[in-house]
């Protein structure tokens, strides 16, 4: 079974607050325009692509659950746009997780026969399997804003990976702005992995918040420079609890990305761990759930 990271790198613990070093507060978007935003006010399928993530290397599943194309499977459309006083235009991109219980038949998955696996959700991205990218920016500042749902086994995302990674698979640069757990309201985590010989590189930590992510929405950001990236939270720079100091790391493939020109392209997905225990039993209210994403904007 494949995952997104094949769960090779484990969240890492949160600090407490004393560990913090101080850090600048400069909004990230001050001295950048927006050059790209969707406030979701519709899904426009010119510009996202829904289901697998889109590489050479594998059927593009990891979780307990399916990802969906565009218009659904086993009757369940996990894209909605939904009306929401809390959402910049009012309006939300809504995606969903919903447990079917029987038999599936998704091309490719591996879970269609396995009770716990049986589930349909979310996935969407500006990338296609062919190697087309709608959308990409080499650098920038990226955020969304999003709620994420409260749920024994959900694990949504808002993540970044280079255009070259869905056809030379081989090596790929992944950056998950946030990583959320859905029993875990006031913590998430965030990674840089360059995966792949030779260089594999990783970093990561935990981000605690004050904020429950399940009851508000919040933003959620990455600065990509020519070497570095950097990430936030609520335009406030991430503490890397490693280190007390905010988040700096080095994008070692920095000059490949250059040769290639290469992208990053945007993936939000709503997905479910299969590395905890399966709830006994599955309560009712936990057989739908969703994530919403208010907009996305991307700054240079």
């Amino acid at each position: 079974m494949l995952s997104r990271r094949n769960f090779l790198i484990c969240s890492v613990a949160s600090a407490g607050p004393g560990r913090a070093k101080a850090a600048s507060t400069e909004d990230p978007t001050l001295g950048r325009s927006i050059v790209f935003e969707d406030e979701f006010t519709t899904i426009d399928w010119s510009v996202w692509n829904a289901g697998p993530k889109p590489t050479k290397s594998d059927p593009g599943f990891y979780g307990r659950s399916a990802f969906a194309t565009g218009g659904g499977r086993e009757g369940v459309d996990p894209y909605l746009i939904v009306d929401d006083p809390m959402a910049s235009a009012g309006k939300a991109l809504q995606i969903s997780a919903k447990y079917i219980g029987r038999p599936m038949s998704v091309p490719h998955y591996y879970g269609n026969a396995l009770a716990e696996f049986q589930w349909i959700s979310g996935n969407i991205q500006t990338a296609r399997r062919d190697g087309t990218i709608t959308r990409g920016w080499r650098r920038g500042y990226f955020e969304a804003r999003m709620i994420f749902p409260k749920h024994p086994l959900s694990w949504p995302a808002f993540w970044m990976m280079n255009g070259r990674s869905v056809l030379f698979p081989k090596t790929s640069i992944e950056i998950d702005v946030v990583e959320h757990k859905g029993w875990e309201p006031r913590l998430y985590g965030a990674y840089l992995h360059e995966w792949g010989k030779p260089g594999e590189h990783h970093e990561g930590t935990g981000v605690p918040t004050r904020q429950d992510m399940t009851e508000s929405y919040c933003r959620y950001g990455v600065l990509v420079t020519e070497q570095q990236c950097r990430l936030y939270f609520e335009r406030q720079p991430v503490i890397d609890t490693g280190t007390g100091a905010p988040v700096d790391w080095t994008i070692t493939r920095a000059a490949e990305l250059d040769a290639n020109a290469d992208v990053f392209w945007p993936l939000f997905t709503l997905a479910l761990r299969s590395d905890v225990g399966y709830p006994q039993p599955l309560l009712d209210e936990h057989r739908l759930t969703h994530m919403r994403v208010d907009y996305f904007r991307v700054y240079a």
